[in-house]
């Protein structure tokens, strides 16, 4: 199988020739007036692409295999799944319940994400080289099989392959954790892998402080790794919005919450074959969760980036 990024991938070349571009998005040149204090970070360009509209036309639905527990809205004869994960995934762009809407606040989108089934929404295109924004809150719902634990959602970034390689509901990807009390977290999904550096500043990730670099993920050996954040929280209360920044530059990766670094990786890749070979990852699709809770989602933006900010690197030792 070729897992090759799309042909669509949308490239940086340079700053004064081809400008980054989302069809049919109109851009904006401010940062939303009422989120959070960003870091007085240098950006190489100022012009945000907003990735919502009151149709969702830059992003198709998935869905995966409803769970047993969901007795209305179905169509009749829908194969139900005893955990949610195993089964028949109702599929791409087949949501008859309803778990992604947009509802239009004060003349913005809002996508309305119910978590009743695990899913996600995934932009028709490709990205590499991009600082994304995103805000999120959650809502009150919660939804077998993740009813008694913890809100759940993610961020997903890389995302290459099929649709439904995880649970039949995500694309491989490494994901930027939405969770109650775990904001910020990393997973790597289906065979990504990572390397957490040892960082200035910033040594007590959840890893061997010894190591120059630890792997997680595919590289460590797990299908699915993850790896807790920088110790601290850093998320609103719930019903407040959230302001998460993705710095996606090469192989390497910065997720900030609320202004917040709370985690870098670097070498993103996949492994592949007996012998673990690594492919780099540069790029690829993002997907928004739905995960057995009830979250909305606003002012999704991105803007090219052509290196990773000076003062985040300063930080990290970089």
């Amino acid at each position: 199988m070729n897992l090759a990024i799309s042909s669509r991938v949308i490239l940086l070349f340079a700053l004064v020739s081809l400008p980054f571009r989302f069809v049919g998005a109109q851009a904006t040149n401010s940062a939303p007036a009422d989120a959070a204090p960003a870091p007085d970070y240098h950006f190489v360009s100022s012009e945000w692409h907003p990735l919502l509209d009151d149709q969702l036309s830059h992003w198709e639905r998935w869905l995966g295999a409803p769970h047993k527990s969901i007795t209305t809205g179905l169509p009749p004869g829908t194969p139900l799944s005893n955990d949610g994960h195993e089964g028949v995934p109702l599929g791409l762009n087949n949501d008859p319940l309803h778990v992604f809407t947009v509802e239009m606040v004060d003349g913005e989108p809002v996508v309305h994400v119910t978590g009743e089934v695990l899913g996600a929404i995934t932009t028709r295109d490709s990205f590499s080289n991009y600082h994304l924004r995103v805000q999120i809150k959650w809502g009150e719902k919660k939804w077998e099989p993740k009813l008694t634990v913890a809100r759940d959602s993610g961020l997903l970034y890389d995302c290459t392959g099929p649709n439904g390689k995880m649970w039949n509901a995500w694309k491989r990807c490494l994901e930027f954790q939405i969770q109650e009390n775990d904001m910020g977290d990393l997973f790597c999904l289906e065979g990504t892998c990572a390397r957490l550096p040892v960082t200035k500043g910033l040594k007590r990730w959840h890893y061997d402080p010894a190591a120059p670099v630890q792997p997680v993920g595919a590289a460590a050996g797990s299908v699915t790794g993850d790896v807790a954040h920088l110790p601290g929280s850093f998320e609103k209360p719930n019903g407040q919005w959230n302001v998460l920044d993705l710095y996606n530059f090469g192989t390497r990766s910065v997720q900030v919450v609320n202004g917040h670094i709370v985690l870098a990786t670097r070498d993103l890749a996949f492994v592949t074959g007996p012998d673990k070979t690594q492919t780099p990852l540069t790029g690829g699709q993002i997907q928004l969760q739905s995960e057995g809770a009830e979250v909305y989602f606003r002012r999704v933006e991105i803007r090219p980036i052509t290196d990773i900010p000076a003062k985040i690197k300063s930080e990290l030792g970089w």
